[in-house]
């Protein structure tokens, strides 16, 4: 079977190697394709699994939301002045809203995978340990923040998190410890809540990239185990 030639524009002379050397093993474009939206898929759906359950994110040093800006470093200060119970509501409840949030985004991680390009796949297989990860957030990470906004305002508003940190963050900006940027809860909450779904996406990547027999799927055995 004759191979195709690509022409080295993004990829490097090292990638056109790896990716002549999985065609040698029986890796077509196809395979590739398959095997990389196989891989996105499954890593979403573990960080789906992880962090969206009762203290997938609160009880996850990884990807625990702590207070924003100054009022996570005043947080000492403030307990100190008797509002100890709101600054820990607080902080719990930004957790919970990501938690909250995180199955939700299920749907519009599996479509971005779906609209995955042969040559997205063919750069990704050939790129560097995170360049599935990499993909994943310069694809669809402000399009899903977008969509992700109303969904973390809406579990927020389910616990409540407006009123609670209106509450600390009034004792907080009358000292001067709060940066205004820091005022919008809901963006702040979804930022923290794609950077963990990022990590963990990362974190099952490398599982795959370290093991990808024990994954127990051939497409994702024959695609990055040519790559041994």
């Amino acid at each position: 079977m004759q191979r195709r030639k690509f022409t080295p524009t993004l990829l490097s002379i090292v990638a056109l190697g790896v990716w002549s050397r999985s065609w040698a093993f029986g890796l077509t474009e196809t395979d590739a394709a398959s095997g990389i939206r196989a891989a996105l898929e499954r890593g979403a759906t573990s960080a789906v699994g992880l962090l969206g359950k009762t203290d997938g994110f609160l009880g996850n040093p990884k990807v625990h939301i702590p207070l924003p800006g100054f009022l996570n470093d005043a947080a000492g200060f403030l307990r100190a002045t008797g509002q100890q119970k709101r600054v820990d509501a607080l902080e719990t409840a930004l957790n919970r809203a990501a938690e909250a949030a995180v199955p939700e985004a299920k749907a519009l991680l599996v479509n971005a995978v779906k609209s995955m390009s042969v040559e997205d796949a063919k750069q990704v297989l050939t790129g560097g340990d995170n360049s599935v990860t990499q993909f994943f957030v310069g694809k669809t990470r402000e399009p899903l923040g977008v969509k992700f906004l109303p969904i973390v305002t809406r579990a927020t508003q389910k616990v409540a998190l407006v009123d609670k940190y209106n509450a600390v963050a009034g004792k907080a900006a009358s000292f001067g410890l709060l940066k205004p940027q820091d005022a919008s809860i809901q963006s702040y909450v979804t930022e923290k809540a794609l950077d963990g779904l990022y990590l963990m996406i990362g974190e099952e990547e490398k599982k795959i990239r370290a093991d990808p027999i024990g994954t127990g799927s051939a497409i994702l055995k024959k695609v990055f185990g040519s790559l041994k």
